[in-house]
Parts: C-alpha cells; sequence; structure tokens
C-alpha cells in the first residue's frame, strides 16, 4: 500500500518564547516492510539531522530568537507491505533484544498488574501466550481513542482500566518484561478505512522478541500490524520514541494541536 501522510504540529504561546529546542521523530526509515520516498520536515529554521541510539532518524530543531507560533509540518510517501513481522530494526546491526529488558519509569510492574500477571507465566516464551495476554489486556483496559495525557506508568493505567495507545502499549510492555520476554515501544501512523473513506492517525504499538524474531502487538485494535501501519521510531517507551518532545524558556501558557492528514493511499 502507497500512503501520502502529512502531519502537522503547531505550538501557540500566549507570552513570547525566547529560546526552545525540540527533538524530532518525524521521518520514517525504510525497513523490511516500508520503503520511504521524497519525506521532508518544514519547520521554523533547519533542524540538524542525526541519528539516536536506537537508530532512529532525530532531528534536533533550536530557535534562538523570539517566537509565539512554532508550526513543522512532516509530509512524504511511504510504501508498505503485507510482510508485518518481519524484522525491522532501523539500524545495519540489529540491536540486541536484551537491551529491551529493562524496566523503565513508565514500565514498571506493581500492584494490581503483578497480580494479573501471575496468570500467565506459564505460556509467556511462546507467541500464542503473548497474544493471549494481549488480548486479556485489551479486554481490560478499552481503547480511548483521542488524544489522551501519557499516564504516570503502566501500572497506574492498568489500574484506570482505560487508556490512549501509549497507555496501552506501556502495559504490554511492562508485562512482557517482567516475564522475561524483551519488548520495545513503536511510534508511527496507522491508516484506516471505513466505508469509502480512508484517515490516518498518530499510533503507537509493540515488538516483541518471542521465538527469536519480533512480532508485532497492536494493543489498541487486539492484532498484528498489517499494511495500514507505518513505523516513525522505536525505544523502551513513549519517551524515546514519542515524535516530538522539547524544552523551552518562557512562552507562558502552550496550546499544541497535532493532525495527521491522508492526502493518497493506494492498493498496490
Amino acid at each position: 500500500m502507497k500512503l501520502q501522510i502529512s502531519h502537522e504540529t503547531r505550538y501557540l504561546y500566549d507570552a513570547p518564547v525566547r529560546s526552545s529546542t525540540q527533538y524530532l521523530r518525524l521521518m520514517p526509515r525504510d525497513t523490511a516492510r516500508q520503503t520511504v520516498f521524497n519525506w521532508k520536515l518544514d519547520a521554523p529554521d533547519t533542524p540538524v539531522r542525526t541519528h539516536d541510539g536506537y537508530g532512529n532518524v532525530l532531528h534536533v530543531l533550536t530557535l534562538d530568537t523570539s517566537v509565539s507560533e512554532i508550526r513543522i509540518v512532516a509530509s512524504g510517501v511511504v510504501e508498505t507491505s503485507p510482510a508485518a513481522d518481519a524484522p525491522s530494526d532501523f539500524t545495519g546491526s540489529p540491536l540486541s533484544p536484551l537491551l529491551f529488558m529493562r524496566a523503565t519509569a513508565l514500565t514498571r510492574v506493581d500492584g494490581k498488574l503483578a497480580t494479573f500477571l501471575n496468570g500467565f507465566r506459564g505460556n509467556a516464551g511462546s507467541l500464542a501466550g503473548l497474544r493471549e495476554l494481549a488480548a486479556a489486556i485489551h479486554d481490560k483496559m478499552p481503547f480511548e481513542a483521542h488524544e489522551l495525557p501519557i499516564s504516570p506508568g503502566a501500572s497506574e493505567a492498568f489500574a484506570a482500566r482505560s487508556g490512549a495507545g501509549p497507555d496501552l502499549a506501556h502495559v504490554f510492555i511492562a508485562c512482557a518484561r517482567h516475564l522475561g520476554i524483551p519488548a520495545r515501544y513503536v511510534s508511527g501512523y496507522l491508516c484506516t478505512r471505513a466505508k469509502s473513506a480512508a484517515r490516518v492517525a498518530t499510533h503507537a504499538w509493540v515488538e516483541a522478541w518471542v521465538e527469536n524474531r519480533w512480532s508485532s502487538f497492536d494493543l489498541a485494535r487486539n492484532a498484528p500490524i498489517g499494511e495500514g501501519h507505518v513505523k516513525l521510531a522505536m525505544g523502551a517507551d513513549y519517551l524515546d520514541a514519542c515524535p516530538i518532545r522539547g524544552v523551552r524558556v518562557g512562552g507562558g501558557v502552550e496550546t499544541m494541536t497535532s493532525q495527521a492528514r491522508l492526502l493518497a493511499a493506494a492498493a498496490q
């Protein structure tokens, strides 16, 4: 499937921002299941392009002049393949799965989540066992499709019994690591079709190392990823892979809007 995507993020401030730095993970890379064409970033100044430790494309946008608005647009074309679970590391030398075993502040297990996990220890080392775990999380945590603040962590999100895509991903990652399975967070886009219309939105899912390969788990849909998924970045949790993070001096109250649009979609 060939997807033409435009993703605009706009920050408005009620007082001038004297300086700011934005860390942008908004550029997909070629993997075994996606090929990227003509992708570009439009920003108030030219960002510095580099790569982070996970192999994601990282742009660093630094503004030293006073502004009341920051507008960033990422756009381009990605052709995806049905080979959803093929290995898709961004680096020439794949990272060791053991890198994705450490707990982070967003992926710790305690309280009700620890009790919930007791029933899944026996089959945790199999793909079928992890699919069963994903289905159980999906049942206990109804997906919130609208944008919500990221919860303080996996255990808190699980106790609340609902969450956005990142919260569901953190709960599954926390569970998998607690059971001895490496798991990593993935940010990207999801194209869906409703009747004759198609739309795209930012999305989050998980890759877990099971049976000697990375397999995908879209907790919001309770399914593996497919042709409608476009991978932007991956890391230990949301903070490593989110599309935009930043710091600023000044600015007062901030209003942020983010909208992804599908300009064209064609099956191959």
